[in-house]
């Protein structure tokens, strides 16, 4: 009975706990082409492959905006260059 208890709380315990807060992270080192989604997210791509979308809060992106990363490797809080301007990724999310 007390094997039962346990293994129902342990249970219990894995599937009501909160999910730990993990931050994304993208190799964008092979893109090929970038496409706005809206003002403020981007999606990287791979050919017609889609590596992986960039929020960016609080700078906006303009179909003619010009696009540099700072380094290829980027995670959420990471930093990139629209239109000349630092900007911060608030959120990673891997495609692939």
């Amino acid at each position: 009975m007390r094997k039962k208890i346990l293994t129902l709380l342990s249970f219990m315990l894995f599937f009501l706990s909160p999910n730990p807060a993990s931050a994304d992270c993208a190799d964008l080192s092979n893109y090929t082409d970038w496409v706005r989604e809206d003002n403020h997210t981007i999606l990287f791509y791979m050919g017609n492959i889609p590596l992986a979308r960039l929020n960016i809060p609080y700078c906006e992106v303009l179909p003619s905006s010009t696009i540099r990363l700072i380094k290829f490797y980027v995670c959420d809080s990471d930093d990139i260059i629209i239109d000349n301007k630092r900007c911060t990724l608030m959120t990673v999310q891997v495609l692939y």
